[in-house]
């Protein structure tokens, strides 16, 4: 099972985001979890995600975190899909960044 976390300002603004990527896992029939933490939640939820994404309000930390956990991919959401709340866009570039499309 992958386990997908994103982290923006507060944790709240991604929760739509996160809704709609669950729905298109569960229409691809993927076995993950995807949640969204706010970015001072990192050190409790990072270490036990195979992908780490920031949203673009918080892309200013994306090298420190990198940084931090040097074995995980971390990567900003594309802006774009992010204001659209494109869950299936944003699935399909964390699966990508994965390996595993």
């Amino acid at each position: 099972m992958k386990n997908i976390v994103l982290f923006c300002a507060g944790g709240m603004s991604t929760s739509l985001l996160v809704k709609k990527m669950r729905d298109e896992a569960d229409v691809l029939g993927m076995d993950c979890t995807i949640n969204a933490y706010g970015l001072a939640e990192t050190d409790t939820y990072a270490p036990d995600a195979d992908l780490i994404l920031l949203g673009p309000q918080v892309r200013y930390a994306l090298t420190k975190i990198q940084e931090n956990y040097p074995d995980k991919t971390v990567e900003t959401i594309d802006m774009r899909a992010y204001g659209m709340m494109d869950g299936k866009t944003v699935l399909n570039t964390a699966l990508k960044l994965m390996g595993e499309k």
